[in-house]
């Protein structure tokens, strides 16, 4: 991807505040053809859901009763750790490095 001083383009609407501002800074900043627009806009829901999952966790707590007077882990423990998975997934494959580095991950097994 290259940088560029590229056009104004609306956010989708059903983003957060931030994340839409970030989607705004991320395309003006970089040329991205349409499938990049798409990444970066499951980047920015990931985002967001990870967030609404905090929010949740802040409020409740980490763990949930059981009918047996257990614990248990609350759900959106997994909503947010995998939200936050999807985030850096979809960053990486945007690649908005301006310098290309060498693959950080191993080489894969045959």
């Amino acid at each position: 991807m290259t940088r560029t001083t590229g056009t104004r383009r609306l956010a989708p609407a059903h983003l957060s505040t931030a994340s839409r501002t970030w989607w705004r800074g991320v395309v003006a900043g970089y040329e991205l053809q349409e499938h990049h627009e798409r990444i970066l806009t499951v980047a920015a829901e990931c985002w967001d859901r990870a967030a609404q999952a905090r929010a949740i966790l802040d409020e409740q707590g980490l763990t949930v009763s059981t009918s047996g007077d257990g614990l248990k882990t609350h759900p959106a423990v997994a909503i947010e750790r995998d939200s936050r998975i999807g985030f850096l997934r979809a960053l990486r494959e945007l690649d908005l490095d301006a310098e290309a580095g060498p693959d950080p991950r191993p080489p894969r097994r045959s």
